[in-house]
């Protein structure tokens, strides 16, 4: 009887969390001899080196039967393994480049970045320079195996147009336990979104599965019914309401492919200037010319989705302690916000 082997990567997810990781689980054969799991393994997952195992397995990435196990664990029969690993390495070269970061924490083991706008977090189709991972490489001499992974030290990421906080892992232990902790949605991570309208309530849960939009693949849907596309759970409470639009915040319990977007959209509340969702359109207000003209200057101003990573907490992989990040939002969402508060307190009488 020849092993079961899978290798599933779930969807990438760009907008809120997406975890950089490949599942692995292998099903032992009936007839297997007693023998370390990492020796097991090495033949099976010929890519995966044994210190990378073993990283793995310290990191309580490596399951037997859903229980974490050391590397020194004998395997027995019909014994389900299951796996967890950043992403393996693809035919990709990354060229390092002299692109300027805004590090707001670094040590040994960890970097938090707060990513602009605009900036790509990893190559891939279309976007093969000029991204994170290239201004990564060329500021950081010790990320984890560089030869090893097409995207160096990301466990995590965020949309191109949206800006804010990141943890980038800085050796390969550390990649291994922020991964698990991503996996486990045991970090704590809030965002700031301005959307369209005026929500009824101030406090709310927003839930539907989220998959892939079946005429463009470049947009998501959401499908309440549960029939297709991954469960998706948004939490999210005001904390300024602008008549017109209204400031967020927005907490993840699951992590899906623009999930905070697709979710807005779906309760008729597209993020401000979120060209993909129907939010680059005047969907509230007047019809004043002077109204239509403010909207469209903010639209210039903001040539993105209002949405901005605004704090991050985990447990450093090191240590064990509690880290926790706030960043100022981007200076665009920030003059868009003031602009709409300068706009409400002088607009005319309608």
């Amino acid at each position: 009887m020849v092993d079961q082997f899978s290798d599933s990567a779930p969807e990438e997810e760009q907008d809120d969390n997406e975890e950089l990781y490949t599942h692995f689980e292998v099903i032992v054969d009936r007839g297997q001899n007693p023998l370390r799991i990492d020796k097991f393994l090495i033949d099976r997952l010929p890519q995966i080196s044994r210190n990378r195992l073993q990283n793995a397995a310290h990191a309580e990435c490596l399951l037997v039967n859903k229980k974490p196990v050391k590397p020194n664990y004998k395997v027995k029969p019909e014994d389900t393994i299951t796996l967890l690993m950043p992403h393996q390495k693809r035919e990709l070269e990354i060229i390092p480049e002299n692109i300027p970061l805004n590090i707001v924490y670094e040590d040994d083991e960890v970097a938090v970045i707060n990513k602009p706008a605009g900036m790509v977090v990893h190559p891939g189709y279309g976007n093969y320079t000029g991204t994170m991972v290239n201004a990564l490489t060329y500021h950081f001499d010790n990320l984890p195996q560089k030869s090893e992974y097409e995207r160096p030290g990301i466990v995590h990421r965020i949309d191109k147009n949206t800006s804010g906080l990141l943890v980038v892992a800085k050796t390969e232990w550390a990649m291994s336990h922020l991964a698990k902790q991503f996996f486990d949605r045991t970090t704590k991570r809030a965002y700031w979104a301005l959307v369209w309208g005026d929500l009824k309530e101030d406090e709310g849960v927003i839930e539907g599965n989220i998959g892939r939009n079946l005429k463009n693949r470049k947009v998501m849907d959401v499908f309440p019914d549960g029939d297709f596309g991954k469960y998706a759970l948004t939490t999210y409470k005001v904390l300024q309401r602008l008549d017109y639009v209204t400031l967020v915040e927005c907490r993840l319990k699951t992590g899906r492919t623009h999930q905070i977007r697709a979710h807005f959209k779906y309760i008729g509340h597209p993020l401000f200037g979120d060209f993909e969702y129907g939010g680059d359109k005047i969907l509230k207000g007047t019809h004043f010319t002077k109204y239509k003209q403010f909207v469209q200057n903010s639209f210039n101003i903001l040539p993105r989705q209002a949405l901005h990573a605004k704090s991050l907490g985990f447990k450093h992989p090191k240590t064990g302690n509690e880290m926790f990040f706030e960043s100022e939002i981007a200076e665009d969402l920030a003059i868009i916000i003031e602009r709409w508060k300068n706009y409400l307190s002088n607009r005319p009488l309608e």
